[in-house]
């Protein structure tokens, strides 16, 4: 006994109890990290177009994605942390991110003020798509916990990808 309860103690010292099972907890937290990856993504790729626009429109493009990016990092600790609740274990690196996520990057040196808000728009609903199939693999694996973060989020996301279509129709307008 000596030996291998020693051995448990150090390869698990990051383990939570939970009363999902260990199914659910790998699948879940499978799930919530690719969120959480997606989440990075989508916060740098925010940032980059925060600090990159430009044109007539300047001022409430900039602050329209400052307020979006404040949102979207506040809610990957969430995310962290509800997968650390569940027993399982979150990303460790931006290789790890990177590695992970599901959102393109745009590496674009300039991007059309008109194109970043169509770009964002598509991923908010691209990641909404992806939140509602994680609430189902919450609700199959019976974890209200974090259905309900993921509800919370899912309405955040929504009210981003509202603001960006109505911000890129107004500006279709008057182009």
């Amino acid at each position: 006994m000596g030996k291998s309860a020693a051995s448990d103690r150090v390869r698990r010292p990051l383990a939570t109890p939970s009363d999902l099972s260990n199914d659910a907890t790998r699948d879940v937290s499978a799930a919530l990290n690719g969120l959480l990856a997606d989440s990075f993504a989508l916060y740098m790729k925010t940032k980059n177009f925060h600090w990159h626009v430009s044109g007539p429109h300047f001022r409430d493009y900039h602050l329209l994605f400052e307020e979006q990016a404040a949102e979207i990092l506040a809610s990957t600790d969430e995310i962290a942390e509800r997968v650390r609740k569940i027993g399982g274990t979150t990303l460790r690196s931006i290789g790890h991110v990177s590695r992970t996520q599901r959102v393109e990057d745009n590496d674009a040196d300039y991007v059309d003020p008109k194109d970043m808000l169509a770009e964002l728009h598509e991923d908010n609903k691209d990641f909404a798509a992806r939140l509602r199939e994680a609430h189902g693999l919450c609700d199959e694996h019976d974890d209200v916990g974090t259905a309900s973060l993921l509800e919370e989020l899912l309405d955040q996301t929504e009210k981003r990808a509202w603001f960006l279509f109505e911000a890129g129709r107004s500006q279709v307008g008057h182009a």
